[in-house]
């Protein structure tokens, strides 16, 4: 055995002398001429030479004392000091005085006028101090001219800008067509692609934006930034090849991604471009009824939806009962929506990421835009602070809307009511240098209303957050963020003087984001991090207000508790036509003292039930919950234009919100898990085909779900919510199933664009508790208050010209479920109703029309200030679509229904705009 191991060390170091010494292969040179020196290149490095020298220099002699692998390097430096320069073509390697040389010439040359008498700029020597691309005309060397060009690939990464702002350009397909690579540039505009070495043409498509396409000399990894310029004739059905290929070869489902230049043209009440409206027009989003709050993805409850703004939560993103949603849409860049196969750096909710990234600032110029319509008003301003340093943007939007609610109907009780909101968002980016770039977001939003004299609601939305961006390498990076994140409201009763009060319920939270980017090899890309949350969230404060309430003063404990989180990903290239995405996360939670809890003996929790009071002292665990969530998923290409994907993703969510109403309401409560409240889990498997036809101007794609969920809460009959301390004891577990098949053709550019969407699916809940005579059904299942089989959307806008389009927005659904009364009876001193199962009937199907007329501004650039207008009809049809069903049993053994129609009638509007 001793020998054995002693040979083994032998051989090793041997093998690691002989490693040195090829590494440590020197050549010394002393005082040769140019055609010695030329054999030796040949002979040490393989290449071949070719040399003129002037007449003068035909005596030079060249001492050098290098390794081999520098000694092009150090000819390249000696040379280039007298006045030469070198070039490098395949193999070889030229020496000339003064200009290189090229195998071709570069494309549009013959564009250049023959009275030129100079050489143009784009066809002397190739130079490759300048990083940053403008011009089709020129090649760009990449990496470092003195290395072996060679086989196999380098790495490529930099940003896409925007020529007229300096704006990072998000969503930009990146592409090398041979051999066919496809990456898109993410919410900073940074790229990063493996390309062959040798010539090549790099091909760029963005939305809105004039394609590009640049021609490379790739030697080793290295950088260049790109900038594009936006599209002035967009009539053209020019198609984007790019990213519709991007998505074939990507491994993610369930993503849909839109850009504000897209949400700008769909119809919505009252000419207002909505975030959220946008949202609700994709395949498996639903809402409950006509300008409800909240969005269902998936058959998910609205509280399981997870919204980023700038990495910030918003709780409420909604205005003015969810006419409008919270974000100003001139600051928005874009949205991104992940329905299933969520990626692993994401968390703490079981349905859904809805990701909204807001712009930056223009870096060349200060500009702005202003608009005024029959509801609201809006200004932003953005422009550089130091130029191509420092940029800000900011945006304000309020609103008049107190005249609308005189449109709805008496019986609603709200005519004499009073409404109105505001919101404000900034973001300040800073670059530090090339690898180091900070990012600074505010955002606050408010809404305030009156449905009486005597009673008013306030809500507030807030958030900050910084963020850093560090480019590690070539091939790592790095992204942290922190912030705070808030969301409150107040709810003030004087209707009766002697029971007048003033209640309040917030909801703070911090957190602290890494997230890591490393392209391993060709094969494997690796994204991992760390994330922490800390909640902090005050249940409810219930004051007196003035002299004669007799209300007594009470005020609920606060509830804290911090959640960790560690995920990892690999995507794998198997092959050029298989992928996959291996991701895990890692999540733990816990409620954190000081604070005290009942134990109860069985599940159904009562008072009579109490067995035990556990107190918890100043930052101690109450009780621990973690578990791993898998995300995965894989892709397998057919060809180019024809891809099958399948994945499968758990969650875990540990806050709840609780809520008697089936829309958002700005009263709804959320709910830490703890001791007695178990985190919400849940599980998707889905699989979809996705092709490209028509020549790429068509996207369809079929995607089918299928969906679990476990310990989501539902409430008992006369369950009372607001300032309940021991909520447990009104609350039951339900657990939740949901399948569905999603189909989506869009033509995103041309003349006529748009898309089409359908959804069926149906969600069913049962209660998971114990079994009892007042289960929910029985404890047999039944359909969720957002169950809408039938889903239909159709998106349409069509350009006359350059400046006139006309958009129709269709939207069809199922009626919500709704438990109603089926018969009354005589009981004790009067009639009782005797009501159907739970959700056993549903409201009128929905159907809604819009139609808009787009003035665009005039493509003159000389202008200073260009003008949009909007007019259009909101309900064209004027179709009185029922949001509830209510019912009076006063009429003697009749029981007499009616419904309530939020817009029962066309609503005609006109927009303008303007920008500077």
């Amino acid at each position: 055995m001793r020998k054995i191991i002693l040979s083994t060390i032998a051989l090793v170091l041997l093998n690691t002398v002989q490693l040195l010494a090829q590494e440590s292969r020197f050549i010394i040179l002393e005082k040769v001429g140019i055609d010695s020196l030329r054999k030796e290149v040949e002979r040490y490095t393989g290449l071949g030479f070719f040399y003129k020298m002037d007449a003068q220099d035909d005596t030079l002699k060249f001492s050098f004392n290098c390794a081999t692998e520098n000694l092009v390097r150090e000819i390249s430096q000696t040379l280039e000091g007298k006045g030469y320069s070198i070039s490098r073509i395949g193999n070889s390697i030229f020496v000339l005085k003064g200009v290189g040389i090229l195998t071709e010439l570069p494309r549009k040359y013959f564009s250049t006028s023959a009275q030129n008498d100079t050489v143009p700029e784009h066809i002397r020597a190739i130079t490759y101090s300048e990083n940053t691309a403008k011009s089709e005309n020129k090649i760009y060397k990449i990496g470092d001219p003195n290395l072996l060009i060679g086989e196999g690939r380098s790495l490529l990464r930099g940003y896409v800008k925007s020529l007229d702002s300096g704006e990072p350009l998000a969503g930009v397909s990146v592409m090398v067509e041979k051999p066919h690579t496809v990456v898109t540039t993410d919410a900073f505009g940074f790229y990063r692609i493996l390309v062959p070495k040798g010539s090549i043409d790099l091909v760029m498509k963005g939305y809105g934006l004039e394609d590009s396409r640049l021609m490379l000399e790739v030697f080793s990894d290295g950088e260049m930034d790109i900038v594009m310029k936006d599209k002035v004739y967009p009539l053209k059905g020019i198609v984007l090849t790019a990213e519709s290929t991007q998505k074939m070869r990507s491994t993610q489902m369930g993503l849909e991604r839109v850009r504000i230049d897209r949400i700008k043209h769909v119809p919505a009440a009252f000419g207002e471009a909505d975030v959220m409206k946008i949202v609700l027009t994709l395949p498996g989003v639903k809402s409950v009824g006509e300008s409800a709050g909240g969005f269902n993805v998936r058959g998910g409850a609205t509280d399981q939806n997870l919204i980023l703004f700038n990495e910030g939560t918003i709780y409420n993103p909604s205005h003015l009962f969810g006419l409008f949603s919270a974000f100003n849409p001139d600051v928005v860049n874009d949205i991104e929506l992940y329905k299933s196969t969520i990626p692993a750096k994401y968390g703490g909710r079981i349905s859904s990421v809805l990701e909204i990234n807001s712009r930056n600032g223009n870096s060349n110029k200060i500009t702005g835009s202003a608009g005024l319509g029959l509801l609201t008003s809006k200004f932003h301003l953005e422009g550089p602070i130091k130029k191509d340093k420092t940029n800000f943007i900011a945006g304000l939007r309020t609103t008049y809307s107190n005249w609308i609610l005189g449109l709805l109907p008496p019986e609603s009780g709200y005519r004499e009511g009073t409404a109105s909101f505001h919101d404000f968002t900034a973001g300040i980016s800073h670059k530090i240098d090339n690898k180091n770039t900070l990012y600074l977001y505010g955002y606050y939003s408010g809404d305030g209303f009156k449905f009486s004299a005597d009673t008013s609601y306030r809500y507030q939305n807030m958030n900050f957050s910084l963020k850093w961006r560090n480019i590690i390498s070539d091939k790592h990076n790095l992204v942290v963020s922190t912030g705070y994140d808030q969301y409150n409201y107040k709810t003030e009763e004087k209707g009766n003087p002697v029971n007048a009060y003033d209640m309040k319920f917030s909801i703070r939270q911090m957190f602290l984001k890494t997230n890591f980017n490393w392209l391993l090899n060709e094969k494997h890309s690796i994204n991992y991090g760390i994330n922490t949350l800390f909640y902090n969230l005050s249940p409810g404060t219930l004051t007196p207000v003035g002299a004669q309430s007799l209300l007594i003063p009470k005020s609920l404990n606060n509830e804290k508790a911090l959640e960790l989180a560690f995920y990892a990903s690999d995507n794998w290239s198997i092959a050029d036509k298989l992928s996959v995405d291996l991701g895990l996360r890692y999540s733990l939670y816990s409620q954190i003292g000081p604070l005290s809890y009942y134990k109860y003996s069985d599940e159904n929790r009562s008072e009579e039930s109490i067995t035990d009071t556990v107190n918890v002292g100043r930052g101690g665990v109450v009780k621990p919950f973690h578990g791993p969530e898998f995300r995965i998923s894989a892709r397998y290409s057919v060809n180019d234009d024809l891809s099958i994907k399948a994945g499968f993703n758990s969650m875990r969510q540990n806050i709840h919100m609780l809520s008697n109403t089936s829309a958002v309401s700005p009263t709804d409560i959320w709910k830490l898990s703890d001791a007695n409240i178990d985190p919400q889990r849940g599980w998707q498997a889905a699989f979809g085909i996705y092709k490209n036809a028509l020549g790429r101007r068509v996207e369809l794609s079929l995607e089918g779900y299928y969906k679990e969920m476990y310990d989501y809460l539902d409430y008992k009959s006369g369950a009372v919510l607001n300032m309940n301390e021991h909520i447990e004891r009104d609350v039951l577990k339900t657990q939740g199933r949901a399948y569905g098949i999603e189909f989506l053709a869009k033509k995103p550019l041309g003349k006529l664009n748009g898309w089409f969407a359908y959804t069926y699916s149906r969600t069913q809940l049962r209660e998971s508790g114990v079994k009892e005579s007042y289960n929910i059904n029985g404890g047999d299942w039944y359909s969720a208050s957002y169950d809408k089989p039938h889903d239909m959307k159709i998106i349409a806008n069509y350009k006359f010209t350059q400046r006139i389009s006309i958009s129709l927005n269709v939207d069809y659904s199922t009626g919500r479920p709704v438990t109603i009364p089926i018969s009354k009876y005589y009981y004790g001193d009067g009639y009782r109703l005797y009501y159907s199962e739970r959700n056993a009937y549903r409201i009128p199907d929905y159907y809604r029309m819009d139609f808009a007329i787009n003035i665009e501004p005039s493509h003159n650039l000389t202008l200073w200030t260009h003008s949009t207008i909007t007019i259009g009809v909101y309900n064209l049809t004027g179709r009185k679509n029922a949001f509830s069903v209510y019912y009076d049993a006063s009429q003697g053994t009749k029981i007499q229904g009616y419904k309530l129609s939020i817009f029962g009638s066309p609503i005609p509007y006109v927009n303008y705009n303007i920008k500077f």
